[in-house]
């Protein structure tokens, strides 16, 4: 629902924000956490990949550096969390009206 005057003579304001049911934020959570899990992993190795470059560590056979395993955990952590409160963050707010003015 929208105010029809906004106090200040701008956008009408918006009384009530569309309401998301549980089961669908843990559904998208879900989904965004297993996302975010992986795509973390994948930029830290790549992040770690560059690191052994740059320091000249000793190559391992066959990985992408010796201790990738590190920065996957830590990239997975960090994507499980943060991609689900972004995309929760995101469809929680009011979608924005034209201004009809």
């Amino acid at each position: 629902m929208t105010v029809p005057n906004a106090p200040d003579g701008g956008a009408p304001e918006v009384a009530d924000a569309p309401h998301i049911s549980g089961v669908r934020r843990v559904a998208i959570g879900c989904v965004t956490a297993w996302l975010g899990f992986f795509s973390g992993a994948m930029i830290l190795v790549l992040v770690s990949k560059i690191i052994a470059y740059v320091t000249h560590e000793q190559a391992c056979q066959g990985i992408p550096s010796c201790n990738w395993y590190i920065y996957a955990l830590a990239g997975g952590a960090t994507g499980a969390l943060s991609l689900p409160v972004l995309v929760l963050r995101v469809l929680g707010k009011p979608a924005k009206r034209p201004n009809t003015q």
